[in-house]
């Protein structure tokens, strides 16, 4: 599906208020703060907003915020747990405002974290810059996951199978399913003016997960780490352009 100039503005305006929503919580992630205290500063920001929390309620996830941790790969749920120095921590944040979606997730680094970690942060956020840049006219589909896995892989980490990115706009989950991994020059061909959500997730170990006891958070079967990021992106005839970007 393609969306007109007026439709990409309103996932724009969405789009930026969920990364001005991780921006404020980045600037709080510290030791001792608890994640269920996180979420609540979330939900009330993207409602001073004039905005909605897209999580909330969907399918019946509890909370305005997905916050996974060191081991859990997504929708790990806010609770009283509190955060350690050395956790890396996953946030997944979606907006709904006027009828319009956007979606966004960082990981980030609470307190100090080693080199081995810090590399597969920074391996993840370069494999989603290296999908987003698949992400134009006349390519494929599965271009995307391409680059992401191929960059991933050689870099020694390995790429979630069972979950994807998405398309994004009247909904908050649209066709097509954009995977991670894949062949090159295989898949839909990409049209200027589609909405996609690429997000990686990318293993220290195995790219083997399960569900937990709680049915939504998501855990490498091995219990090493796992990294998680996300943007919005519409495909322009210029190119991809990122619409989750902070508006400040």
């Amino acid at each position: 599906m393609t969306r007109s100039t007026t439709e990409i503005e309103k996932i724009q305006e969405a789009s930026n208020i969920v990364a001005d929503t991780l921006q404020l919580v980045k600037e709080h992630l510290k030791p001792g703060a608890k994640t269920i205290d996180l979420d609540q500063m979330a939900e009330e920001y993207i409602r001073s907003r004039g905005a909605r929390p897209a999580f909330k309620g969907y399918y019946g996830f509890p909370a305005t915020l997905c916050m996974s941790i060191n081991n859990e790969v997504v929708h790990g749920i806010p609770s009283e747990r509190e955060l350690h120095d050395g956790d890396i921590v996953g946030i997944d944040c979606g907006a709904e405002k006027d009828g319009y979606y956007g979606d966004h997730a960082m990981t980030f680094a609470v307190g100090n974290v080693n080199g081995s970690v810090r590399k597969l942060l920074e391996t993840t956020s370069d494999a989603l810059a290296k999908g987003i840049a698949q992400a134009r006219p006349g390519n494929h589909l599965h271009d995307i996951g391409h680059a992401v896995q191929s960059y991933a892989e050689d870099a020694g980490f390995s790429v979630v199978r069972q979950l994807v990115g998405h398309g994004i706009g009247t909904q908050l989950h649209e066709e097509p399913q954009v995977p991670n991994y894949g062949k090159a020059e295989t898949g839909p061909e990409l049209k200027a003016g589609m909405v996609i959500a690429i997000e990686p997730m990318i293993n220290e170990g195995s790219y083997d997960v399960y569900t937990g006891d709680d049915g939504w958070t998501v855990f490498t079967s091995d219990g090493k780490l796992s990294a998680h990021f996300e943007h919005t992106v519409v495909i322009t005839n210029d190119g991809p352009k990122i619409l989750s970007l902070p508006t400040n």
